[in-house]
């Protein structure tokens, strides 16, 4: 660990430091997300593509299990470094690499007993359900590998190692990429070639942060001997890693509601949105890579008390998520159709891509700011906030914005729903950090 990057060197190169090898990380992700919907996409099959689309809320359900230790356990890991318990950090670390593997088994065990009730509820059609079933299937049998390599990407990422927590995703990534277009296309496998290269991929990422941390980390561990429930070891994880990973599971449930009112304007719309999401992914995911980046950083400095510090990492944050928004919103807007097509080649997908892109792009250059106050209060431990604005993105505002418009106007409304949501949860985090601001005052 390098205790220089959290305490002494410069604001702005500490920041480059942790948030560029996560934002690169983000960008592996993004690239890893859109491969099986590119290649699918090359077999000239609609629905093969709205499938995937369909499952996504389901494959999210993995990621949030991830989350609820990985954002959880490196939340806790960051802060008792900041405070000089290195031994406790062993403890959390075991932990979550043992109980999110037990959380994986069971979805993925509840996924495959129960998969034909569940496809029918997030939407599938009879064009789409055979599709979705078979990419499930395989997704659902290497649960632990989807959980795993996402946890450890954070734990990792915990104690400075941002580098080794973006390898970690790099190597994923690549094997998935390679594998993509020989199993979904070679070998006329489709989406069931698609749902094997991500497990061989997610497989390769498990192996290398296993090896970094039984070979490399001086504090992290993965030994059955350090597991511990006790030194509120389990409440401090899921404290903060419940609010991570309600995050992602109201997106699961927001995008079945989505895809049950798209579905019912036709199969085209379920895929362009797939389209239209997974494009935006890159103006989504670096914003929040740099928030994400800061998190370690922000916890230690926390732990430590160094709020002066812990608030000019979040200012230098929030200018370079603006920056960084507003370029990528500039260039997704004036070249729509283009990255749209890059997808699909489906004429009347196409139309509803580049209307549904357009709308997504309404909050790009301010969405970073709520990630990293998001962020900011789960390195903080400040369980509430956290909730809250977890909850509001994806849920609390987010499904009555799109049951609401899509009554008041249609398919526009759902188009627009996003965009809506993200501006109003960007004030309320706003307004959040104005509060917990002037109690940190208090404390200084």
């Amino acid at each position: 660990m390098n205790q220089d990057v959290f305490e002494k060197v410069p604001v702005p190169k500490a920041v480059f430091t942790l948030a560029v090898p996560t934002v690169l990380s983000m960008l592996v992700t993004i690239i890893y997300n859109m491969a099986d919907t590119f290649f699918v996409g090359q077999t000239g099959d609609a629905n093969q593509v709205a499938a995937v689309s369909l499952t996504m809320p389901l494959f999210t359900i993995f990621i949030a299990c991830g989350n609820l230790f990985g954002v959880g356990g490196s939340s806790f890991i960051s802060r008792a470094l900041g405070q000089g318990e290195k031994e406790k950090v062993k403890h959390i670390s075991s932990f979550c690499f043992y109980t999110c593997m037990i959380f994986a088994i069971l979805i993925g065990l509840v996924f495959i007993v129960f998969m034909k009730p569940i496809l029918k509820m997030i939407g599938s059609s009879p064009n789409t359900e055979g599709y979705a079933e078979q990419y499930m299937l395989y997704i659902s049998a290497g649960s632990v590998l989807v959980v795993l390599a996402n946890s450890l990407a954070n734990i990792v990422r915990s104690e400075g190692a941002a580098k080794h927590s973006m390898i970690g995703m790099m190597i994923g990534t690549v094997v998935n990429i390679v594998l993509d277009p020989i199993m979904i296309l070679s070998m006329n496998l489709g989406v069931a070639g698609a749902a094997i290269a991500t497990l061989i991929g997610n497989l390769c990422s498990v192996i290398y942060y296993i090896v970094y941390i039984l070979k490399v980390s001086s504090i992290l561990s993965v030994s059955v001997k350090d597991f511990r429930i006790s030194e509120g070891i389990a409440a401090n994880v899921f404290l903060i890693g419940i609010p991570a990973s309600l995050n992602n599971l109201l997106m699961s449930i927001s995008n079945i509601i989505l895809n049950n009112q798209l579905v019912k304007y036709g199969d085209e719309p379920v895929a362009a949105m797939g389209v239209a999401l997974k494009a935006n992914m890159l103006v989504v995911f670096l914003q929040m890579g740099i928030a994400m980046g800061i998190q370690p950083l922000v916890g230690y400095n926390f732990g430590a008390r160094n709020f002066k510090r812990m608030k000019s990492v979040m200012k230098f944050s929030a200018l370079c998520t603006i920056i960084l928004g507003t370029v990528l919103t500039a260039v997704y807007f004036f070249n729509t159709e283009s990255i749209i097509k890059i997808f699909i080649d489906d004429e009347r997908v196409i139309d509803y891509g580049i209307k549904m892109l357009k709308a997504l792009m309404v909050s790009g250059p301010f969405l970073g700011i709520m990630f990293v106050f998001t962020f900011t209060f789960q390195a903080m431990g400040k369980v509430v906030p956290s909730l809250i604005l977890s909850i509001s993105r994806q849920g609390l505002i987010y499904i009555p914005s799109v049951l609401i418009l899509n009554r008041i106007i249609g398919i526009e409304g759902l188009i627009y729903s996003q965009p809506a949501s993200d501006i109003a949860c960007l004030l309320m985090s706003i307004v959040t950090f104005i509060i917990i601001n002037h109690n940190l005052k208090k404390e200084a």
